[in-house]
């Protein structure tokens, strides 16, 4: 079956680049803090990426329908995610109560990544991403998917509200107005919260959100830019 010529042209060759560095960036960290000791920026990059592809996802579909723009989105980020974090947790905590004597911080990790919340959990225990402990738990890793999982909850209204996923006449920049404040408020949230817990100010999804916004910004920018509607956007 042909694949939709729209979304098509809006696949970036150029983003899987971006993907392979973030991702070699952040194994060769876990490896060996000592030859790359930034690498874990590698998490950072993969959130604007998401912000940009989501954004990208949620206006390549001409749909005035709410129930159908939010329902569908639903439906493709459940189908793309849900069977592969499924078989990985299945498959862990199998591994899990194997190898490891006292699993039970480890498997409420990997049952709380099921419901998009295990970066919460993961505060709840107060537990330090590059603490020593920490890098025993296998489920770990997961913290950034459900920043991304909880993002989703918010990020298709934003997008309907403003117009800019029905691309209704002044759409694009009452979507960047919303975004550039969402950006600045998350990004002193982050800043505040990272002085005094560093737990919180790392995996809540408020204190990541300046990032992913960042990406959405981006993509705001080019596509007007491309579409000539570019004057259309005055801050």
């Amino acid at each position: 079956m042909p694949k939709n010529n729209s979304i098509l042209n809006r696949y970036r060759v150029e983003l899987d680049g971006l993907r392979a560095f973030s991702i070699v960036s952040v194994i060769i960290n876990h490896l060996n803090k000592e030859i790359l000791q930034g690498g874990f920026l590698g998490v950072d990059i993969f959130f604007v990426i998401s912000g940009y592809v989501i954004t990208s996802s949620l206006t390549s579909r001409n749909i005035n329908d709410f129930k159908e723009f939010i329902i569908g989105f639903y439906d493709r980020r459940f189908k793309r995610l849900a069977p592969a974090l499924i078989f990985f947790v299945l498959l862990t905590s199998f591994l899990t109560l194997l190898f490891i004597s006292k699993p039970t911080v480890y498997l409420r990790t990997g049952i709380s990544s099921l419901f998009g919340f295990s970066n919460l959990y993961l505060i709840r225990i107060s537990n330090d991403y590059f603490a020593q402990e920490s890098l025993l738990n296998p489920f770990k890793h997961t913290w950034s998917l459900a920043v991304e999982a909880q993002f989703y909850l918010i990020f298709p209204f934003i997008i309907w509200m403003t117009g800019y996923g029905r691309k209704k006449h002044n759409g694009s920049r009452n979507m960047l107005f919303v975004c550039i404040f969402l950006f600045c408020i998350s990004l002193i949230f982050f800043i505040f919260t990272y002085t005094f817990n560093q737990s919180v100010g790392y995996y809540l999804m408020p204190a990541r959100l300046w990032e992913i916004i960042s990406g959405c910004i981006v993509y705001i920018l080019i596509n007007d830019k491309k579409n000539s509607n570019f004057s259309n956007i005055k801050i």
